[in-house]
């Protein structure tokens, strides 16, 4: 079975280093919680709100041990007036056995507001 784990984070400031960080510090937390191994990743899809531009958020994926093969895409969310600023969203898609309401979805920093429904 195909499932998808969804996460997002913000950043202070449109930052190469903080891009980076707050991208890879998301992945590691998702796939820690969720039991994720590299090769139970089909694809990652990257967003970024359209404020972000210093650096490409696969960049940090790729350089996790391990991840160098997984197949990952950015790409920016749309320019909704009101929407949270500074946002880097991920969509993995992953194979597992799990049921839907066993996937841990991860939300850090300002983007807790984004689906407060999910918090524990």
């Amino acid at each position: 079975m195909i499932r998808g784990v969804r996460g997002a984070t913000t950043v202070l400031a449109d930052s190469n280093d903080l891009v980076l960080q707050e991208t890879r510090r998301l992945v590691e937390i998702m796939a820690k919680s969720n039991d994720i191994l590299p090769e139970d990743i089909a694809s990652v899809i990257i967003s970024t709100t359209p404020d972000i531009t210093s650096a490409f958020p696969a960049r940090a994926v790729r350089g996790i041990e391990g991840w160098a093969y997984v197949p990952v895409m950015c790409t920016h969310e749309m320019n909704v007036p009101g929407a949270l600023e500074k946002c880097i969203r991920l969509l993995m898609h992953i194979n597992t056995d799990k049921n839907q309401q066993q996937i841990e979805h991860i939300y850090l920093n300002n983007a807790v507001a984004l689906r407060p429904d999910l918090l524990k």
